[in-house]
């Protein structure tokens, strides 16, 4: 079993920055890619920004160029920088991890980020 800790989100004005984080314990060794969803209110769960343990990267075209992913494989855990941010970025953000090894998805439990315009 893999848990995944989120921290770092909050409320922050338009324009403004936050840096989310995401620590995984227990059986991660075999975790490959880690990355960050997001659920606005009445909308489905959509990809923001994912990285492998080798270093790839993709982000959602809405965050492109504002968010960047990054990660400590020392420590298993991975961020996401978020600049620019605006008000449709509002939304739930929920930390993702994929176990190469048993095919299994873990998910955080999620952390609010409030953009006020």
């Amino acid at each position: 079993q893999v848990q995944l800790l989120e921290s770092g989100g909050g409320l922050v004005q338009a324009g403004g920055s936050l840096r989310l984080s995401c620590a995984a314990s227990g059986s991660a060794f075999s975790i490959n890619e880690m990355g960050w969803y997001r659920q606005a209110p009445g909308k489905w769960r959509e990809l923001v920004a994912t990285i492998t343990s080798g270093g790839m990267t993709n982000y959602a075209d809405s965050v492109e160029g504002r968010f960047t992913v990054s990660r400590d494989n020392a420590r298993n855990t991975v961020y996401l920088q978020m600049n620019s941010l605006k008000s449709e970025d509002t939304a739930v953000y929920y930390c993702h991890a994929g176990d190469d090894y048993s095919g299994l998805d873990y998910w955080g439990q999620g952390t609010q980020v409030t953009v006020s315009s």
